[in-house]
């Protein structure tokens, strides 16, 4: 009886603590860090709908002789974790392009068609993942864990999740959760920079009010753009050919079940999958290092860098034309839709309260997840 409770004992979580404490103590550490992401997320509201996916397979992972992120090599079974099978296919690039469809369903590029110049302000708040690439590779990353470490500063999570599976595996999860707890964070981060490189003038300028789009335009534009960018590069074909394919879903009127599937049932399992893959990923051998805290510093200095970028070019281009742009929304630019063009929003507001930007905002939000997919393409074609 004794043998069979001390068996027991030695088999259970809290008896593997107890007898290896050396080597179990970080992976305890790992679950009072998923513990406080799943805080943020429940209480705080930042991103629930990838925190808590991330946070959960964190915490699965790390619980003590877990065996769900373990190959089946590892545990003599005769399959892989279930976790492991999700890091498997998220490996394969396959979740973030169908993300990427969903996106496509719920995005209106009617803005961005209306305004032209907005795309250019989405290209420009790319500039935090080309000075972050430099940067991470002064700290000590080489080239494929330098541009995953610099995607971050587009401000898209799952264009962050595909590049970091293609260039530096080993860097996801900690690449994946700065990425997203940035873009939970854009209404804390951006609007100390946004007023710091504009006056009160300039945050008060009155943008006139977008065109009408015609349905022609907005069924070519998804069109044309898949073209154009494929031709250019065509390793961002799997980010932007599903974009475009959601968005056309979306606007030519004639597959509304599928829209509504892309938009809806499609993105929401992925999400799950993603997330849990992502978070399992993880864990504490990986994840408890010096090159985590680096990842985490220098993501938030992309991040700051691309804010900075798209108000910057505003500023200049009010310098050589006519019609004068609120540099506020430059810092749209990056890619988190479409919550950076509400900080644009309220920003502007604060200053005017009859101002309304979001509209304008959202030409440059829409063209930074164009630019960030782009971008992403641009890395991998390099590094890869």
């Amino acid at each position: 009886m004794l043998n069979a409770i001390s068996s027991f004992f030695s088999q259970s979580g809290i008896g593997s603590v107890i007898l290896d404490f050396g080597t179990q103590y970080k992976f305890l550490i790992m679950v009072v860090i998923a513990c406080v992401l799943l805080y943020l997320a429940i209480v705080k509201g930042f991103e629930p709908l990838l925190l808590i996916p991330i946070a959960i397979g964190m915490l699965l992972s790390n619980l003590p002789l877990s065996e769900m992120f373990l190959t089946a090599e590892q545990t003599g079974l005769e399959s892989d974790g279930l976790l492991k099978i999700f890091y498997k296919i998220s490996r394969m690039g396959v979740f973030p392009p169908l993300i990427f469809l969903g996106i496509g369903a719920m995005t209106d590029f009617g803005p961005l068609i209306s305004n032209p110049k907005s795309l250019l302000l989405g290209a420009a708040a790319q500039l935090g993942i080309f000075l972050t690439f430099f940067g991470s590779l002064a700290f000590g990353f080489n080239a494929q864990e330098a541009g995953s470490i610099g995607i971050i500063g587009g401000a898209d999570g799952p264009t962050a999740i595909l590049v970091t599976s293609y260039l530096a595996p080993h860097l996801l999860g900690a690449i994946a959760i700065a990425a997203y707890s940035y873009m939970a964070l854009v209404p804390l981060i951006q609007p100390p920079i946004m007023k710091a490189l504009t006056t009160k003038e300039e945050r008060r300028i009155k943008m006139k009010q977008l065109r009408p789009v015609s349905q022609k335009e907005k069924i070519l534009f998804p069109i044309v753009s898949t073209i154009v960018v494929g031709l250019i590069v065509p390793t961002a074909i799997p980010l932007i050919g599903m974009l475009m394919l959601g968005n056309l879903f979306r606007e030519s009127g004639l597959t509304n079940r599928l829209s509504d599937t892309a938009q809806n049932a499609l993105v929401n399992t992925v999400t799950i999958m993603l997330g849990l893959s992502v978070g399992a990923s993880a864990r504490a051998d990986v994840f408890l290092t010096w090159s985590t805290i680096k990842i985490i510093v220098m993501g938030v200095v992309a991040f700051g860098f691309g804010t900075a970028g798209g108000v910057i070019l505003a500023k200049i281009m009010n310098l050589v034309s006519k019609e004068k742009v609120n540099p506020l929304i430059g810092s749209a630019g990056v890619s988190a839709v479409p919550m950076a063009a509400r900080v644009s929003q309220v920003v502007g507001q604060k200053e005017d309260p009859s101002n309304f930007l979001l509209m304008h905002a959202m030409g440059p939000n829409v063209a930074g997840v164009i630019g960030s997919a782009v971008s992403a393409g641009v890395l991998l074609a390099l590094f890869r």
